[in-house]
């Protein structure tokens, strides 16, 4: 664990509740944004989800995975 001086820190103030839930809202507010993102660079569309779905479906998995990452190690393994 990088951070252990950090969450025992901020545990013993009773803090580590309100900080990890912060750090919950960037991940999702990011996530969304870079899936959003990542699918407009593919051009990946609903046209694509009507016609076919389950192309639409791998890349859009595709899309999650590649922001999964940059959320992991840009925000959660800093």
């Amino acid at each position: 664990m990088k951070r252990k001086a950090l969450y025992t820190a901020l545990w013993l103030d009773g803090e580590l509740d309100t900080y990890l839930a912060n750090i919950d809202r960037q991940a999702q507010k990011m996530f969304f944004q870079l899936v959003k993102e990542y699918a407009d660079r593919q051009g990946i569309t609903e046209r694509l989800k009507a016609e076919n779905q389950m192309e639409w479906v791998g890349r859009m998995n595709n899309c999650k995975a590649q922001a999964e990452e940059v959320i992991m190690a840009e925000l959660i393994y800093v």
